[in-house]
C-alpha cells in the first residue's frame, strides 16, 4: 500500500492545448485516491484511540479525586490537500511511506485543562500507558516561544487494529492551559488576518498577554493549591475496604423497596 505514483497530470498537444489524463490515467487516479483514503483512515482511527483514552483518563480522575483535570479536547485530521502542500514544500518523496514517516502532525489532540500542574498530571498518565509510545516531546512552557506561545506538545505512537492488520499510527497531542489556549487562538486569529504582517505594535500587545497569561497561570496555579492542601483525605486502597457495611444497606433498600410493592 506504500507505494504510492505520482499523481496523473495533465498533458499538453502540440498545438499547445491542455487536456486531462486519459482513461488509463484516470484508473490511476482512481487508486491513487482509494488507496490515500485507506491511509487517511488510519489516522482517523488513531484519534479515536486517543480520545477514548483520554476520556477514560478523565472520568477515572474525577471518580478517585473528586476533581476533573480536562477542561475540553479537540481534535482535527489534516485534510489530503494539506498533506500533500506539506510534502512538497518539505522536498519529501511523494509516497506513503515517506508521509508515514516524516509528517507527524496528520493527527492532532488538543487537550485543555485548568492549570499548569494538570499538564503534568495529563502527560503522565498518557505515556505510562503500555501501548502508548513517546516519540518526541517539545516543553513550550518551560522554554516559551519568542512570540509567547505556550503549550507541551506530544508525538506518540499508537496500535490502531485494522480488520486486516494492526498499525502503529502517530498522533500529536498539544496539552495547555484555558489561558495559553485562548492566547494560543487570539494570535492565530490576527496573524490570519494580516496574512503573518502583523504590525509591530499588534506585536507588541500580543507578547504583552502573554505574559499576562503566564502571571494568570501562576495566581490560578497558587490559589488550586491552597484549596488543595485543604481538602479532606481519600480512603484507602479499594482492596482493603470493608463492603460488608455497603452490603448491609443494600439488603436494607431492597428489602424496604420490597415491602412497600407488597403494600401497594
Amino acid at each position: 500500500m506504500d507505494s504510492m505514483k505520482p499523481w496523473p497530470a495533465a498533458m499538453t498537444t502540440h498545438d499547445g492545448a491542455t487536456v486531462g489524463p486519459g482513461p488509463a490515467d484516470l484508473e490511476d487516479l482512481r487508486v491513487l485516491r482509494e488507496q490515500f483514503v485507506d491511509f487517511m483512515l488510519g489516522y482517523k482511527f488513531a484519534i479515536d484511540e486517543i480520545t477514548t483514552k483520554i476520556n477514560i483518563l478523565r472520568e477515572d480522575f474525577n471518580s478517585k479525586h473528586e476533581y476533573n483535570p480536562i477542561e475540553h479536547v479537540r481534535s482535527r485530521l489534516k485534510s489530503v490537500e494539506s498533506v500533500l502542500e506539506k510534502v512538497q514544500r518539505k522536498n519529501y518523496p511523494m509516497n506513503l511511506a515517506a508521509i508515514r514517516e516524516n509528517v507527524l502532525d496528520i493527527a492532532g489532540v488538543r487537550v485543555v485543562c485548568s492549570f499548569i500542574s494538570d499538564i503534568t498530571t495529563i502527560r503522565d498518565m498518557l505515556v505510562s500507558q503500555e501501548d502508548i509510545t513517546l516519540l518526541e516531546e517539545r516543553d513550550y512552557i518551560t522554554h516559551r516561544k519568542p512570540n509567547g506561545y505556550q503549550s507541551l506538545h506530544l508525538i506518540v505512537s499508537i496500535p490502531v487494529f485494522r480488520s486486516d492488520r494492526t498499525e502503529r499510527m502517530p498522533v500529536e497531542i498539544q496539552i495547555r492551559t484555558i489561558a495559553m489556549d485562548f492566547w494560543a487562538s487570539l494570535e492565530h486569529k490576527i496573524y490570519y488576518k494580516y496574512r503573518g504582517e502583523v504590525p509591530p505594535n499588534l506585536r507588541s500587545d500580543l507578547a504583552q498577554a502573554a505574559e499576562v497569561a503566564t502571571q494568570l497561570d501562576a495566581k490560578m496555579e497558587a490559589l488550586h493549591r491552597q484549596v488543595d492542601r485543604s481538602a479532606p483525605a481519600r480512603s484507602g486502597p479499594l482492596d482493603s475496604l470493608d463492603l460488608g457495611m455497603l452490603y448491609n444497606s443494600l439488603a436494607a433498600e431492597n428489602s424496604a423497596h420490597r415491602a412497600t410493592n407488597h403494600q401497594g
